[in-house]
């Protein structure tokens, strides 16, 4: 009997819930479901100013989104319930990200929704309902290992999601599943289609679900309007090279957009090196002076099976979602974790995420604190 979720005896046994984001992905996992036997029952958040949201296309749960989803319910004959969670949304995810800009920081607000309301919140509604699972359409594997479930990257590195899952929990991970992590994403879209769903051919969803367009200073300056504090730009030296209109216009590695020319003796591009939100400063430099060598993570969410050693663990990290993974050795610290790097690394911002590798295996991660 084909049991993709492997929650043993019949499919027809479990009641699992799907977190249905209204694209392909989450609606052929329903479909998949359905089609094993499984009763499933499906879950669409609301996380944002649902009439702004209806014609907004390109983002998960947009108003369309919302209407996509419960039409692919009505195809599969499940139940289907949409949750509010805008007040939610705002204070756990949108505020913190507008704080993290002012902080001089570049967050990453798909990690903080997946750690709270998508599966926190969700993860407490489906074990108030008596699921056996919540099941996401997330590109990630989990895999029964010696000492409890573990978190791998998916099989396509290209679809790969596992850098925004690193917050998920050991706990979490007892009662979630990913059942497209094995699969390329022509495969899942073959599925919606053979199942007769409306989304098979729908575009991937691009930008942060709330920042119209990824123009996300508009957003920050909405939310906190002393974002728009002007500040001078300087050199490493201290010298000011120009003036700027807020720092949440800039991160660290930006080099197109600064408004100013070149470095000191005019023979290097110039880069944001760092920013300064006690004193507005943007501070730039040429390339060599991004590299850094150690970086201090902290809210660490540590997955492996033994705490972290007194002489470290050997791991690879990924230090940008779209950056390959560098070779370091990771040490626990009171707060977090010091990762120090085999070669230094560029374009290492506060804000952003550390996740820690060995092989596929997800061993955890934290979000960048500073970088040395």
């Amino acid at each position: 009997m084909f049991d993709p979720l492997h929650l043993g005896g019949k499919p027809s046994d479990h009641l699992v819930a799907v977190a249905m984001s209204g694209g392909v992905d989450s609606s052929a996992v329903a479909g998949m479901l359905v089609e094993a036997g499984y009763r499933v029952a499906g879950f669409t958040l609301q996380l944002y100013d649902h009439g702004a949201a209806v014609k907004k296309s390109g983002a998960c749960c947009a108003g369309q989104d919302i209407h996509d989803a419960r039409r692919v319910a009505a195809r599969l004959g499940i139940a289907h319930y949409v949750l509010d969670y805008e007040a939610r949304f705002r204070d756990q995810v949108m505020a913190p990200f507008a704080a993290s800009y002012l902080a001089g920081e570049t967050p990453i607000p798909c990690v903080l929704c997946n750690r709270t309301v998508k599966f926190a919140d969700l993860l407490a509604m489906a074990r108030d309902l008596g699921a056996a699972a919540l099941v996401t359409g997330h590109y990630v594997r989990r895999i029964e290992g010696v000492a409890g479930p573990e978190l791998h990257r998916a099989t396509d590195p290209g679809r790969d999601q596992s850098y925004f899952l690193f917050g998920t929990t050991k706990d979490q991970l007892a009662l979630l599943r990913f059942p497209l992590g094995d699969k390329p994403k022509q495969e899942t879209r073959a599925i919606a289609s053979r199942l007769g769903l409306q989304v098979a051919s729908k575009p991937d969803s691009q930008d942060i679900c709330f920042v119209p367009g990824g123009r996300y200073a508009e957003i920050v300056r909405k939310l906190r309007p002393e974002a728009e504090a002007p500040g001078e730009i300087v050199d490493l030296s201290g010298r000011v090279l120009g003036r700027h209109k807020g720092i949440v216009d800039f991160t660290v590695g930006q080099r197109k957009g600064l408004g100013i020319g070149a470095t000191t003796d005019g023979a290097e591009p110039s880069y944001v090196v760092r920013l300064e939100p006690e004193t507005r400063r943007v501070v730039v430099g040429p390339k060599s002076a991004l590299g850094v060598s150690r970086v201090v993570l902290r809210d660490l969410n540590w997955l492996g099976h033994a705490p972290i050693p007194d002489d470290g663990v050997a791991v690879a990290v990924k230090l940008r979602s779209a950056a390959p993974a560098a070779s370091a050795r990771v040490f626990a610290t009171d707060r977090g974790a010091e990762i120090r790097l085999d070669e230094p690394q560029h374009g290492v911002s506060p804000g952003q995420a550390g996740v820690l590798y060995q092989g596929d295996r997800v061993l955890g991660g934290g979000w960048i604190a500073k970088a040395a």
